[in-house]
């Protein structure tokens, strides 16, 4: 694992100032107004565009005004972190932009999954910053989170804690069925977005460890993308995948063929694929951090433990 790929970014503490955007899809007023006032109970400040959300054919706002939000929130010096109302759509809109940004010298940290994997595959691959695959805010204000979540997310950004360990991770071929550990960097995200990235701006094969998630898609595309990504080499600096949740995506009759055609690609690809992290569209959402140390066990007692990175101030 190479110290060029690892980034620190700064733990929060009471005080500090958070920018919220929408570069997706809108969230209601309601659960917006709810998320900020939680995280404002948690002793942050809290900064929201007057125009985070607007008139447009399908997201929270115009390419151009999401664009020009996100971009304030990622040179901003004031702020210590950028928190994703909403995921849905609209990320993949403003790729070509998103590149032409010169990465500031402050490292700061991106939070929220689902279409927020087109940013944070931004942030990792191409500014070589951590960023932190974990719930929305308009989920953090319904009050969905599991207690234990939320315990877990708030001791990580304050820094008091520094890893975070997914234990039951279940070995879905030969590979995984080996004990050994696994020295790298976690990345990945939501399978249709990752896959989206393929042919454009931010093509690049996935390095470490691969995470992928899903919701409501079913096995027929489920195995689409995944071949997509294979044929295009998106595996071939890869160490090994980890599945988080896939829900949803049933046949018109009921039946799971996810299940299957996730347990084919694992005979069929040539490192270890394991499932069970706690993570995606499911109930649980706990915090996985992006590009900073991890170590990946496998074996009977297949484990995955990611270093936050955080530096306390």
């Amino acid at each position: 694992m190479s110290k060029k790929n690892v980034s620190a970014w700064n733990a929060l503490q009471p005080g500090d100032l958070i920018d919220v955007i929408a570069p997706g899809s809108r969230c209601s007023d309601q659960e917006l107004e709810k998320g900020v006032k939680t995280l404002e109970a948690w002793g942050y400040r809290v900064r929201v565009d007057s125009k985070i959300f607007g008139p447009d054919v399908i997201c929270a706002n115009t390419d151009a005004e999401r664009f020009r939000q996100l971009k304030k929130a990622l040179l901003a010096k004031d702020s210590k972190a950028i928190w994703c109302a909403r995921g849905g759509y609209g990320a993949i809109r403003f790729t070509e932009e998103l590149k032409k940004l010169k990465k500031p010298k402050n490292t700061k940290l991106l939070i929220g999954y689902s279409d927020v994997t087109t940013i944070h595959h931004f942030l990792n691959q191409f500014w070589k910053w951590p960023s932190l695959h974990g719930p929305l805010l308009d989920r953090v204000g319904r009050g969905d989170a599991h207690p234990d979540e939320i315990q877990e997310l708030k001791a990580v950004l304050k820094g008091e804690q520094s890893e975070v360990v997914f234990s039951k991770l279940i070995p879905m071929n030969k590979m995984a069925e080996k004990k050994r550990t696994i020295k790298a960097t976690v990345c990945g995200g939501n399978l249709m977005v990752v896959n989206s990235t393929l042919g454009g701006a931010f093509q690049k094969p996935f390095p470490g460890i691969v995470f992928l998630e899903d919701r409501g898609e079913r096995g027929y595309r489920v195995d689409r993308l995944l071949k997509q990504m294979e044929l295009a080499g998106s595996f071939k600096q890869a160490k090994a995948i980890v599945l988080g949740d896939f829900v949803g995506g049933l046949e018109a009759d009921g039946k799971d063929m996810v299940t299957p055609i996730l347990q084919r690609f694992a005979d069929e690809i040539k490192i270890p694929m394991f499932k069970g992290v706690e993570a995606g569209h499911g109930e649980k959402q706990r915090a996985i951090f992006f590009n900073t140390p991890a170590e990946l066990v496998g074996g009977s007692q297949a484990s995955l433990k990611i270093y936050t990175g955080a530096a306390k101030r």
